[in-house]
């Protein structure tokens, strides 16, 4: 009976971590930055050299 319990309650705790992590606050580290112009040349068409 009390290893039911005890995997019941490794069971709930599984679940909570997870609702946690879903509905949570985001972790990702990225900056706010926005969109980046372009730089670079653009290739038209490679074979015309």
């Amino acid at each position: 009976m009390m290893k039911l319990l005890e995997m019941l309650q490794d069971l709930m705790q599984y679940f909570t971590e997870a609702f946690a992590r879903v509905f949570g606050p985001s972790d990702d580290e990225y900056p706010a930055v926005g969109v980046q112009p372009f730089d670079g040349e653009i290739l038209v068409n490679s074979t015309e050299e």
